[in-house]
């Protein structure tokens, strides 16, 4: 016979703030005073998509069922993407997956932006055969489904696993912090890096708005952290966001905001990874129409190189001006660090393992910038 133990906030890690809503919780990654503060539809799926968010609990259950109503994301013309994925990890270590086919969708025209949305039913996913002893059990949600929260069932009962002493490492960034193209939710980049480097994670990699924007630099200050990483650049380029005078204020305000939290915190900045389709040319990206035309998603960039010289944005404008910002602020802030994105995925790594859709790196380059970036951050 299952027990149903209510889901509350003791049980989940990585989330910033719970929504009740008709169905169950629903987890967010950012706040609900962020959440007031913007209307961009593309922010709102990304925030409450749950990267980095799962369930801890230590049990001697041998079955965990949990329901849930994930949103899926179908995108017209182009390949159908994969149902999200459920990661268990028993004491630390990957021992299960499962998916649901079951769930709303949001059906996105890529070349008009217009969006429909259909509810569709709860699921549940089912772990049997759990070993018979005390143990550790997370279950990793979907990076890439927004996914709320129903009910918990288990043969045993369930509590929250107890403080064990991890430092916390708040991460924010764009869409390859968030997890885009990664295998699983346990195995995005930020996710293996903060295992390897034994962290608790809080991911606030957010697809397509690492923008600099005031919110996100307010909720990471008011989040508890013990070391806090911001990897920024690619999303500015693609939005053609702002010039070069507005960037680097931008960045100095952002980390002014976080430093009022976490004055003395170890504080990585990173710059972009190698794109080539952004390293000299501007943006705005965009979806290219002619790849779609045939059943494959690419992006390419539309800006002009020339109009670097009036203030447009690269990743290579930006990696020099990210570079001097934090040697200009080391002179007061020792705790601060630069690291270079192509450190971590470069021109060589490329050529070897290149770019999919020419922006998001694929299952194997997560891991690859997992471990370099845990060994090169060294926190």
């Amino acid at each position: 016979m299952l027990i149903t133990t209510p889901i509350a906030p003791a049980l989940l890690r990585g989330a910033l703030d719970l929504e009740r809503t008709a169905h169950g919780l629903l987890p967010h990654r950012l706040p609900a005073r962020a959440r007031a503060q913007y209307t961009d539809g593309q922010l709102a799926m990304a925030e409450s998509q749950p990267s980095g968010v799962r369930l801890a609990l230590r049990t001697r259950a041998t079955t965990v069922e949990l329901d849930t109503l994930p949103t899926k994301r179908i995108y017209v013309g182009a390949p159908p993407r994969p149902d999200g994925v459920y990661d268990l990890l028993i004491d630390g270590r990957l021992t299960g997956q499962a998916t649901l086919g079951d769930g709303s969708t949001v059906t996105i025209d890529l070349a008009t932006g217009a969006a429909e949305h259909r509810p569709g039913p709860t699921g549940t996913v089912r772990f049997a055969g759990l070993p018979d002893r005390v143990k550790d059990v997370e279950i990793w949600l979907p990076h890439n489904e927004t996914t709320e929260l129903v009910a918990l069932r288990t043969d045993a009962p369930v509590e929250p696993v107890p403080d064990l002493g991890r430092r916390v490492w708040l991460h924010h960034g764009s869409s390859i912090s968030h997890g885009s193209d990664a295998a699983s939710p346990s195995t995005t980049w930020p996710a293996l890096a903060a295992s390897l480097s034994g962290l608790e994670l809080i991911n606030l990699g957010l697809g397509g708005s690492a923008l600099l924007d005031p919110f996100t630099a307010r909720a990471m200050r008011d989040t508890p952290a013990d070391v806090i990483s911001v990897k920024l650049g690619i999303n500015v380029v693609n939005a053609d966001l702002m010039r070069l005078r507005a960037f680097g204020p931008a960045v100095h305000g952002f980390l002014d905001t976080i430093r009022e939290g976490h004055p003395d915190a170890p504080l990585l900045v990173v710059s972009a990874l190698y794109c080539p389709i952004h390293e000299d040319t501007p943006g705005p990206g965009a979806f290219d129409l002619a790849a779609l035309s045939t059943g494959k998603l690419r992006f390419r960039a539309t800006g002009d190189p020339a109009e670097r010289a009036a203030g447009k944005l690269t990743l290579g404008v930006i990696r020099d001006e990210l570079a001097r910002i934090v040697e200009q602020r080391r002179a007061e802030d020792p705790n601060l660090r630069y690291l270079d994105g192509r450190d971590l995925y470069g021109e060589a790594d490329y050529a070897e393992l290149p770019l999919p859709d020419e922006l998001h790196p694929d299952a194997a380059t997560h891991r690859l910038i997992g471990e370099r970036f845990a060994k090169l951050a060294a926190f």
